[in-house]
């Protein structure tokens, strides 16, 4: 539910009382739209940072991204900004196709679509001059009056089927740019209405064409996007069984009661498995966290027809009468997940304030059966799954988070570490990236934390500019053991400077964090470095809150006090279990 402006300005006061990590976001835009900044400023606080907002001139845009002073006399953008949000309807750029589009002949249409097209194209360019903040840009909004009337969608050269041909232009251009998105309005329309949408009070007497509410959900939209950037996004969702998968208790109600149909009341129970089941195709890891017999629990999932998750959807699962919170630790130990990327789904009260109170890392939505049927909006709002990278890899996830939980047990039977480790039977590849891995690549600087040196995140198309630049080496290690192949599950980023090799950026998903994995990564990263000829390999190490489990990894391998290695005086040697480690 959408917090009132009041209750969001009472939250914002505990800003103050907080150290966050400042967010530098600039508006652009040719509306009014400056009451959009506490709701800016509510979810930025809610997603750890503090915002700090500019807005730019009425009506002003290419000429604010050519260096345009805001209200308080400086720049509405700096090289330093993080975000910059583009306003910019078309009413007061076209009035024509906008508002008076049947008095267009052809020519004019094109014309005009033309010189929107030429804009939007300037006003990137001149963006990207000046800095490489991510973009957001506000699309097009289809007619709420439509000037044919029902024939409107009917005919292909109408209004609407012109602005929608315009929007796939639009995004044409955006994918020539690094980091630059098309927030679509029609979702945040959908959200609330459109007669909650738009207020043309403040429309006719200040230009400012959206409501408070519509401000609200626009900011909320926004958040997504920046916070799948910044690589926030949930990995895991763990569920409650009775009353959240099915309606009923399957311990007392039996198979044959429970609510679970595809049609009638069983029906929103049905639908929710269908949004739950889109998400593990999304590299979602789905989880069980139920206080119930295990027995009956997989019954259900087992023997009854409306049933839609099955066994291979779930990656792990504590079924069991033991707290809740407890059982979650245990899921996050056995698929190797940090608590703060997991989100808990329950209907007791009393289950989720244990939960956030022992947990605070962990998401927490409370359910009510009995409004059983916003189940799947519950989950499809709160942008926690959202990311910005999707590979065939992401279909593949929960067989690996499988496969992470069997080497968990191996390691529990395992005498030691070293023996454990030997019998995994690990096998390494280190490869120069190629158009092939690129996605990945750029998949994995956005959602990796933990082992993570430099935390920089970077776009397919930023990837490919190092790529296809001779200064530099991008390398990626893929990994397989008796349990299957994991993939790609590294990458390192070198730049080259004299004698000098630059580590830009190295990293490893947090599946793989604890079998050494790192330092056979980084004996082939320096044989990279030996290629190109070089001496020294520097290091670099920016802290977060997320990464200081490898703030010593550089000194741990012989790096010294500035993190710079002489490769001709030293080496790096993989552990010597592993099967083997290829650099190819």
């Amino acid at each position: 539910m959408n917090l009132s402006l009041s209750e969001i300005q009472q939250e914002l006061k505990q800003v103050s009382n907080r150290k966050l990590q400042g967010y530098r976001i600039a508006v652009l835009r040719n509306i009014t739209v400056e009451s959009i900044i506490p709701y800016l400023q509510y979810y930025a606080f809610k997603s750890g940072f503090e915002a700090n907002v500019s807005v730019g001139n009425y009506d002003n845009i290419l000429q604010d991204c050519h260096g345009g002073l805001g209200a308080d006399n400086k720049p509405v953008f700096t090289s330093e900004t993080d975000c910059i949000l583009i306003f910019l309807k078309l009413e007061d750029f076209s009035w024509s196709l906008a508002r008076d589009f049947l008095s267009l002949s052809p020519e004019k249409r094109e014309s005009e679509i033309e010189r929107f097209l030429d804009y939007v194209e300037q006003t990137l360019q001149a963006i990207r001059k000046q800095c490489s903040a991510v973009v957001l840009w506000h699309g097009l909004e289809t007619p709420i009056y439509k000037s044919l009337g029902i024939m409107e969608d009917q005919l292909p050269d109408s209004q609407t089927s012109t602005l929608k041909r315009l929007e796939v232009q639009m995004k044409e251009i955006f994918s020539r740019f690094t980091n630059v998105f098309y927030v679509d309005l029609a979702d945040c329309i959908t959200q609330i209405g459109i007669n909650s949408f738009y207020d043309n009070r403040f429309w006719y007497f200040s230009a400012a064409p959206y409501s408070l509410d519509a401000l609200n959900v626009i900011a909320k939209e926004d958040f997504k996007y920046i916070n799948a950037l910044k690589g926030k996004n949930k990995k895991c969702l763990v569920l409650d069984c009775d009353n959240t998968l099915w309606g009923g208790i399957i311990g007392e109600d039996g198979i044959d009661g429970i609510k679970l149909s595809k049609h009638g009341p069983g029906g929103s129970f049905y639908d929710f498995q269908q949004e739950l089941v889109n998400l593990h195709h999304r590299g979602v890891a789905l989880a069980l966290c139920s206080k119930n017999n295990e027995e009956d629990v997989w019954e259900v999932f087992d023997m009854h027809p409306e049933m839609l998750l099955k066994r291979e959807h779930i990656a792990a699962y504590e079924i069991n009468w033991e707290d809740k919170a407890g059982n979650i630790k245990k899921i996050s130990e056995s698929l190797n997940l940090g608590l703060d990327s997991f989100v808990f789904i329950d209907d007791s009260p009393f289950e989720t304030d244990m939960v956030r109170e022992i947990l605070p890392q962990v998401e927490v939505i409370l359910v009510d059966p009995k409004q059983s049927f916003d189940y799947r909006q519950v989950i499809g709002s709160t942008g926690y799954f959202d990311s910005l990278q999707y590979s065939a890899v992401d279909r593949q996830r929960t067989k690996m988070y499988q496969a992470e939980s069997g080497r968990r047990k191996l390691q529990k039977r395992s005498g030691c570490i070293d023996e454990f480790l030997e019998k995994l039977g690990m096998e390494v590849t280190v490869k120069f990236a190629d158009e092939k891995s690129i996605h990945r690549i750029a998949q994995l600087t956005q959602r990796t934390n933990q082992f993570n040196l430099t935390t920089k995140r970077y776009s397919d198309a930023d990837i490919k500019k190092f790529v296809d630049n001779d200064t530099c080496d991008v390398l990626y290690l893929s990994l397989k053991d008796k349990y299957g192949d994991a993939g790609i599950v590294g990458a390192v980023i070198l730049q080259f400077f004299g004698d000098t090799a630059e580590i830009d950026t190295f990293l490893l998903s947090c599946r793989v964090i604890g079998r050494g994995v790192e330092t056979a990564f980084l004996s082939c990263v320096i044989e990279a470095a030996r290629l190109r000829k070089v001496e020294i390999v520097q290091g670099e190490y920016l802290p977060t809150s997320k990464n200081q489990q490898v703030s010593g990894f550089y000194s741990k391998c012989g790096f010294d006090e500035k993190l710079r290695l002489n490769i001709m005086d030293s080496s790096v040697d993989a552990p010597a279990y592993f099967l083997s480690v290829i650099f190819d």
